[in-house]
């Protein structure tokens, strides 16, 4: 068993200054799975309603994306509607409908329980620390968050950190996390709680990688037109561990290269609307684009 995703099936709604997108698929196990499916079989732990398309799933299988741990539950899958304005790096949340989710327990299968890699979405830390709870000695736990849960869930959020190898975030939820207004004392705050490694999402301005002996920074693909930012930090985390998973090693470089991958799939979701650009993505425009990020730091 190599990596086992646990988090959010949803609908979106996207508002953008130039388009509106109604009940699109979204959430944080749609965009990390597809992601890391380019690089390994992901397994995803989740839940949805009666009227989640079964194409969809379909979709997920045919990328070799196993969904036993899904749950098919008796009403409307979790829904989110956002507004983003001229600046892409910031949204709005104008409505949230758990639905399902609400109720939603992850219960991991014994095979899961073995896996190599699991990877928290963003999803409330009390269910963060029950599957924490579950899992059998993996090589590498990962999580990610958002700010709904450092306003709330500080305290418990805290706890589940100190438990996991990497932790995922994007530039504003670290400096609120660690009351830091630099980045770099935010991230290595956070690396003394107890992860080994601290990966920071900057949208547009790339990404950064803190370990306790390194850091590493990256630029973010040159893009003029953003279509729809949702899903980019999902992404990354996704084709990261993915890339971690397919290599089966933890080591500088490795990592290094995980975090071009992670910037490289980021960069090609925010191409179209929810997770439109993973149907059609192919290996070769992947490696093409990961060379261009090569000839952009080149020097």
């Amino acid at each position: 068993m190599s990596l086992v995703i646990v988090g959010s099936l949803a609908f979106d709604t996207i508002e953008t200054p130039n388009n509106r997108k109604e009940k699109i698929i979204g959430g944080s196990c749609a965009y990390a799975a597809l992601a890391a499916s380019f690089f390994t079989t992901p397994n995803i732990v989740a839940v949805v309603g009666e009227d989640f398309p079964q194409d969809v799933i379909e979709l997920f299988k045919s990328r070799g994306i196993d969904t036993s741990g899904l749950e098919i539950k008796k009403g409307k899958t979790f829904h989110w509607e956002g507004r983003y304005d001229d600046d892409p790096n910031f949204r709005t949340t104008i409505r949230t409908d758990l639905n399902v989710f609400r109720d939603f327990k992850p219960n991991l299968s014994q095979e899961y329980r073995n896996a190599d890699i699991v990877f928290l979405g963003n999803i409330d830390p009390d269910l963060q620390d029950d599957v924490l709870a579950q899992v059998k000695n993996p090589k590498l736990l990962a999580m990610d968050t958002i700010n709904l849960w450092i306003n709330t869930k500080k305290d418990g959020l805290l706890q589940v950190i100190k438990n996991v190898d990497y932790f995922f975030a994007n530039d504003e939820e670290i400096k609120l996390l660690a009351d830091e207004k630099n980045l770099i004392k935010a991230g290595k705050k956070i690396l003394k709680t107890g992860p080994s490694l601290v990966a920071i999402k900057k949208g547009e301005h790339g990404a950064l990688v803190i370990e306790k002996d390194f850091i590493f920074g990256m630029l973010a693909y040159p893009c003029e037109d953003v279509v729809d930012p949702t899903g980019a930090g999902d992404s990354f985390a996704g084709a990261f561990l993915g890339y971690l998973d397919k290599v089966k090693s933890y080591r500088e470089k490795d990592i290094r290269t995980a975090a071009v991958m992670g910037s490289t799939m980021a960069s090609f979701i925010i191409e179209d609307f929810g997770i439109e650009r993973f149907k059609k993505l192919t290996a070769e425009e992947i490696e093409c684009r990961f060379n261009a990020f090569k000839q952009l730091v080149s020097f």
